[in-house]
């Protein structure tokens, strides 16, 4: 209470998406619908890979995580911007709001990390082949599935200690949709100069030091690729991490827009699409993306499927 008691905000309001009672229906629907094929798809993925002992493999033990952390970050946003829009309640809570904060930090940084991981795995993959399964080890999965959740939680830590230590004292009304870091810094009445270039250090070296992982690996999987002879060789090595490097280009394209600027550059219209379409878009279009085109993922659905009582009936 403490800290309540510094600032004369006591909870956060929602400006949200749109004033137009015509519009909030149409929004609310559509938000629903693909909240929807989101948590069905993600945990359809999950469940997919579990199930089969085929895809018991770097690659898919990394994309049940990646899953996972879509799941989780569309959970944390997409539930309450439906409440916003049916309801008149736009309010959040001061602890609410940067609890909030604190998890779409941290699952969209993990993803962030898990993202170069699963690069690094492709360029074992196509690069060194014959070594594969001696450095993709069991023990390296775990090691990198760790240090990316723990990259992470350093940097939602960090975002959240420092802008909670600010003094809110201009408005309580987020010109935004969630709590997100520009926004809840625009109301603040203390000098986030400060606070701004630590937030930048922290996000931007992870996402440095992930866009150099992904980067180095996919230059060295090009170089690869260019050095083989056969026309069908080229595209059969391209076809195996087509479906990450699109997941990546929509991702980072989207993070950069949206985060690598300062605050004085936010803009309510344009950066709220850009949000809508990063926190709510791409966590339902991942695991169509890597099961529409990947074979893998398609042959061992069925192979799930066929194990299920009522469908062998049905056949």
């Amino acid at each position: 209470m403490r800290r309540w008691n510094s600032t004369s905000v006591p909870d956060f309001i929602f400006m949200g998406l749109t004033d137009s009672a015509e519009a909030k229906p149409v929004l609310s629907v559509l938000f629903l619908l693909i909240y929807l094929i989101t948590v069905l798809g993600n945990t359809g993925m999950i469940l997919i890979i579990h199930l089969d002992p085929q895809l018991h493999t770097p690659m898919y033990f990394f994309l049940t995580h990646l899953s996972f952390l879509d799941l989780s970050y569309s959970s944390v946003i997409t539930p309450k911007t439906l409440q916003n829009l049916l309801t008149s309640t736009k309010r959040i809570s001061f602890l609410g709001c940067f609890t909030q904060m604190f998890f779409f930090i941290f699952f969209g940084g993990t993803e962030c990390s898990l993202l170069s991981s699963m690069a690094f795995d492709r360029y074992v993959a196509i690069c060194n082949p014959l070594h594969y399964p001696v450095i993709m080890s069991t023990r390296l999965c775990h090691v990198l599935l760790t240090c990316s959740y723990a990259l992470s939680f350093v940097d939602s830590t960090v975002n959240v200690v420092c802008i909670s230590r600010l003094h809110f004292c201009k408005s309580n009304v987020i010109q935004h949709f969630f709590c997100d870091t520009s926004p809840i810094l625009a109301l603040s009445c203390s000098d986030t100069f400060d606070v701004e270039i630590i937030i930048f250090i922290f996000a931007g070296s992870i996402l440095v030091l992930s866009l150099i992982t992904i980067s180095g690996s996919y230059l060295s999987i090009l170089s690869t690729i260019l050095k083989i002879n056969s026309t069908s060789g080229k595209i059969k090595a391209f076809s195996t991490c087509a479906s990450h490097l699109l997941g990546v280009t929509i991702f980072y394209s989207t993070v950069i827009f949206t985060y690598l600027k300062p605050k004085t550059s936010y803009s309510l219209g344009r950066d709220q699409v850009a949000s809508v379409f990063y926190t709510i878009v791409i966590p339902m279009l991942n695991p169509l993306i890597y099961s529409l085109r990947n074979k893998e993922v398609k042959n061992a659905a069925i192979r799930v499927l066929q194990k299920i009582p009522s469908v062998k009936q049905l056949k």
